[in-house]
C-alpha cells in the first residue's frame, strides 16, 4: 500500500471527479484525510461510480465546467487548494471527433483555464495534470507506457479496430 499520510489534513482539489478515475481517487483521498474538493459536470450515467460510493457526503462537491473560468477561480480561491489534480477532460476519442470543438474547448481551454488558477493562487503547491496515453504509438507490447516512449498515436479513423472475438466496431 503507498503512503497516504501525506495527504492527511491537506487541502486538495481534483478535477473530474464525478468520473470513473476521478471516482476513485476521490475515494483514495478521503480515506487519507484530505480535506477534498472536487469540480466536475455532474456525472453522465445512472447509476454511477461518484453516486454508489456516496462520494457527495464526504467531500465538498461543485458543479461546474472547467471551461469556465470564473467559476473555476472562484472554487479555487475558496478551497485554496495546496494539492491540485486535473482529471477533468473529454477523453473518448470517437467523441472528439463528432464534437472536435468542445473536445478542444474542454481538453486544452479547461486546462489551460485550470493552469491560470493555480498561477494566480498562493496556496497551490503541487499540479498533477493527468493525460492521455494516447499520444503513445503502441507497438502493443502488452507494458505500461513510459514518458521516454516514441510518440505517434494512431488514428483511430485510419485504422480499423478490432473488438474482442473479431467484431468489427461499428464506425
Amino acid at each position: 500500500m503507498p503512503e497516504t499520510d501525506f495527504f492527511r489534513g491537506r487541502r486538495v482539489l481534483v478535477t473530474g471527479h464525478t468520473g470513473f478515475k476521478g471516482a476513485w481517487l476521490s475515494l483514495m483521498l478521503l480515506r487519507a484525510g484530505a480535506e477534498l474538493t472536487g469540480y466536475a459536470l455532474e456525472p453522465e450515467s445512472d447509476p454511477n461510480l461518484y453516486t454508489l460510493l456516496h462520494l457527495e457526503r464526504e467531500m465538498r462537491s461543485v458543479i461546474g465546467d472547467i471551461r469556465d473560468s470564473d467559476s473555476l477561480m472562484r472554487v479555487v480561491s475558496q478551497a485554496k487548494p495546496e494539492i491540485v489534480l486535473h482529471l477533468a477532460a473529454q477523453p473518448l476519442v470517437r467523441e472528439s471527433y463528432r464534437l472536435p470543438r468542445d473536445t478542444f474547448e474542454i481538453n486544452a481551454l479547461g486546462t489551460v483555464n485550470l493552469l491560470e488558477c493555480v498561477r494566480r493562487s498562493d496556496a497551490v503547491r503541487s499540479f498533477l495534470n493527468v493525460t492521455t496515453d494516447k499520444v503513445y504509438r503502441n507497438d502493443e507490447r502488452n507494458v505500461a507506457f513510459r514518458e521516454s516512449d516514441a510518440l505517434g498515436g494512431y488514428d483511430p479513423k485510419k485504422r480499423r479496430f478490432v473488438r474482442r472475438f473479431d467484431t468489427p466496431c461499428p464506425s
